[in-house]
């Protein structure tokens, strides 16, 4: 790799931990959040209270309510139902509810989980699974059971979301030149993979467990139902599905995930365990109990695991991909320098518009940069200060270098777009636009606004080189050798 090319600006390579449930902050990267809407939360609508007659729970709900009771989990006083919402399915106050009250808890038994996995028919040949895959499995074998004992919940399971993984190639080209295309390809090629080994070595040796013909499509919908509605950091539990509990949708305007839900104890003589939801805000009857899925979420993200973006501008961002060169002549000096600052060969920066860069992204550029005569600062000799240099300029050189670079890859990742900022903006004021369009047009444009703003930060760098001070200049500085106007200082002999 050419030594100048500092950095790539496309999404980093899928990994597992990039896709698999993703654990979810309060409420809902293997391990998975907590549950994005039911059927699909739409883009940057806000919560609104249902009207006066909301729609009729369709049979299913009515027969998973039923069975709910008959459970032990429900009553007429539990404080919220299922019902018919903007988002598809959700969780509806029957009466009041105060900030921090109980809504519902549901008892271990009734959970999905690797542990009920391991219980089942299929437990045997699920050991050594990934969790994920295990859960995943079971689900799409439950699925295709008559006599399934978990039928009930699994009929108020979506067959799809708004989530990327399951656009058409149609509606994915909407998305051209953006980050989230290439992880949602990725994800779907990591996921095709993980099945086909999965056919392999499980499926087809066990006929008599699988009797039904199990698809990819079968497996990227248990896929998608994890990634958008298990919870995880619970404890003890990564990977958990909790039926009633993932029907609550996310709110935008809920600002905290702590004490939404907790794992506790049944009673004084019980060893059940259950799971308890809370609601973080008060809610009036009639309108829905909602929860914060995850702060920290990019919209890309929330696109990818839950299928709606929100209008905050702290959700859009860009991951710059920084890497030092295998090809560099200094290659093993940088890599041992940021090493040693608990960065590698590769760094990625996400850069969030409206947010100043991250503090460790310039020096971590420089530092890919120096070469020539700045290449004294990789000696041993300040092997011990070298990132504190790196923390202001090197010398013009270096910084110019690194200017030029980063606006020229800005510059060519915004011309990989199909529009312009400007014609997203148009497409967004017209309206009537369906719901994959406005999460695509939300996206790309907030892509390209955070291009935008990079671009221009290194823009007012370049026009402040004359003016930055440089390590020389600090260290004549340092020795007394320059004086208040910057000159050098001579002593008369």
């Amino acid at each position: 790799m050419d030594r100048y090319k500092l950095f790539s600006l496309s999404s980093s390579s899928p990994s597992l931990s990039t896709f698999l449930p993703s654990p979810h902050r309060p409420p809902p990267s293997p391990s998975l959040p907590c549950k994005r809407s039911s059927v699909s939360a739409s883009l940057l609508r806000s919560q609104q209270p249902p009207p006066a007659r909301a729609p009729a729970p369709p049979p299913a709900v009515e027969a998973f309510w039923e069975w709910l009771r008959r459970e032990g989990v429900v009553s007429a006083k539990t404080p919220a139902k299922p019902a018919v919402v903007p988002e598809g399915l959700g969780l509806v106050a029957q009466r009041d509810i105060a900030r921090n009250e109980v809504v519902l808890e549901v008892p271990k038994r009734l959970w999905i989980n690797p542990e009920a996995v391991a219980g089942s028919e299929i437990g045997r040949v699920c050991e050594g699974l990934k969790p994920w895959m295990s859960v995943a499995l079971f689900l799409i074998r439950e699925k295709l059971r008559d006599d399934s004992p978990w039928r009930v919940y699994l009929d108020v399971l979506p067959e799809s979301t708004d989530s990327t993984v399951f656009w058409s190639e149609e509606e994915l080209a909407e998305l051209q030149g953006s980050q989230l295309l290439r992880t949602t390809l990725g994800v779907k090629e990591y996921v095709e993979s993980e099945f086909r080994k999965l056919e392999q070595e499980i499926i087809l040796p066990n006929r008599q467990l699988f009797p039904s013909h199990i698809t990819f499509d079968d497996f990227l919908w248990a896929f998608g139902i994890l990634r958008s509605r298990a919870f995880s950091r619970l404890r003890g539990q990564n990977l958990v599905l909790i039926p009633l509990a993932d029907l609550i949708n996310h709110s935008p305007s809920i600002t905290t995930e702590d004490y939404a839900y907790e794992i506790k104890g049944g009673g004084l003589f019980s060893r059940e365990l259950l799971f308890s939801l809370r609601s973080p805000v008060s809610v009036k009857a009639g309108e829905q109990v909602l929860i914060q899925y995850d702060l920290n979420k990019s919209n890309a993200e929330l696109a990818l695991d839950y299928g709606f973006i929100e209008s905050k501008s702290e959700r859009n961002s860009y991951r710059l991909t920084l890497e030092i060169s295998e090809s560099d002549q200094f290659f093993g000096d940088k890599l041992d320098i940021a090493e040693s600052d608990g960065l590698g060969e590769t760094a990625y920066f996400d850069i969030v518009l409206g947010q100043p860069l991250p503090p460790t992204m310039l020096p971590y550029l420089r530092l890919v940069a120096l070469g020539g005569t700045d290449a004294f600062l990789l000696e041993s000799l300040f092997r011990n200060k070298i990132w504190g240099h790196l923390q202001l300029p090197v010398s013009r050189a270096n910084e110019e270098l690194i200017c030029r670079v980063v606006r020229d890859a800005c510059r060519s990742a915004l011309s990989g777009y199909r529009t312009t900022i400007e014609e997203d903006e148009k497409l967004a004021e017209k309206g009537n636009l369906t719901r994959r369009l406005e999460i695509a047009v939300g996206v790309r444009a907030g892509e390209k606004r955070v291009l935008q703003q990079i671009d221009n930060a290194f823009k007012d760098r370049e026009m402040e080189l004359d003016e930055l001070e440089y390590y020389q200049e600090r260290r004549l500085r340092d020795l007394g050798l320059v004086g208040e106007q910057g000159d050098i200082i001579f002593w008369e002999k």
